[in-house]
């Protein structure tokens, strides 16, 4: 099992910035690709970035030259800055992290932390 706590959410006006930090405890290893996903009121939860073990990143078309994914294998968290933030950044952020292996495969979510854009 892997247990991800996020953190960093807030309240933040327009243009501002905030950085997003997740955790990773229990059986985490280098393999695993990190992602962010987010998800608002009544809408299903996309993808926001993601960062292999080998630090190849994969962001949303949205979010391009606004917010970068980054990871610290040593302390097994991985991170989002984000910046140049609007309204429709607003959202619960949720960590992921994931892999496949012979014969299995490994998904799991953080609770989430809310980014409330806003003025």
């Amino acid at each position: 099992q892997v247990q991800l706590v996020e953190s960093g959410g807030g309240l933040v006006q327009p243009g501002g910035s905030l950085r997003l930090s997740c955790t990773a405890s229990g059986n985490i290893d280098t393999t695993y690709t990190m992602g962010w996903y987010r998800q608002a009121p009544g809408k299903q939860r996309d993808l926001v970035a993601t960062i292999s073990s080998r630090g190849r990143t994969n962001y949303a078309d949205s979010v391009k030259g606004r917010f970068t994914i980054s990871r610290d294998n040593a302390k097994d968290a991985a991170y989002l800055q984000m910046t140049s933030l609007n309204p429709d950044d607003t959202a619960a952020y949720y960590c992921n992290a994931r892999k496949t292996a012979v014969g299995a495969a490994f998904n799991y979510w953080g609770q989430g932390t809310q980014v409330t854009v806003s003025s």
